[in-house]
């Protein structure tokens, strides 16, 4: 039932992917974009700003690089920095790929920190899915305490820098939402080749 699931929820989100893709690359207006930044726009003060910008650095490349060398040299079971730099380097090269394919352009005059490339996918956002979502996975299959905390813990990030990039004017509302639904997508394939091997 389980494995049944995890498909239904692989193939939904690769769906919503597909949609906003085809949406983006036909340049339909998103009307859903303009209305979620015009939300955040009224709440935007200095001091919010200045605290997203912390939260969105947490899906930065630098971050998340600083993770893996830290389970390396931290973890005895090193399967665990292997398959972090794997799927670290795997989901660099589909953002890479998909920006490319896409070329969105970012936001304009709405930016509160710069940022170059292209806007579709959000990167921080699918980073942060992909690769906090593997680490949420090993903590469901580990046998820690306060298993549960911590992945609550780790939902939060994602969701706050997949917030980050709209908050800072850097990515619209499709752009995070169709990064989320491609990572779910991915790391769903990825667990799942993996998995026998992670024992």
């Amino acid at each position: 039932m389980k494995k049944n699931i995890k498909w239904i929820v692989f193939s939904i989100s690769l769906l919503l992917f597909i949609i906003i893709a085809f949406m983006v690359v036909t340049h339909t207006d998103l009307y859903i974009d303009s209305f979620i930044y015009g939300l955040i726009d009224d709440h935007i003060t200095n001091n919010l700003t200045s605290y997203i910008k912390y939260i969105t650095y947490i899906g930065s490349a630098f971050a998340v690089i600083g993770v893996v060398v830290f389970v390396y040299i931290f973890f005895k079971n090193k399967k665990y920095s292997l398959y972090m730099t794997i799927n670290l380097i795997s989901i660099t090269i589909f953002q890479l790929i998909l920006k490319n394919i896409f070329s969105r352009n970012r936001p304009v005059d709405i930016n509160l920190i710069e940022e170059e490339g292209y806007s579709f996918p959000s990167g921080h956002s699918l980073t942060a899915l992909a690769f906090y979502g593997f680490i949420i996975y090993l903590i469901y299959k580990s046998k820690i305490k306060y298993k549960s905390l911590f992945i609550t813990l780790f939902v939060l990030i994602i969701l706050s820098v997949g917030f980050s990039r709209i908050y800072l004017g850097v990515h619209f509302f499709t752009d995070v939402i169709g990064a989320f639904t491609f990572a779910l997508s991915y790391l769903i394939l990825y667990t799942s080749i993996i998995e026998k091997r992670m024992v």
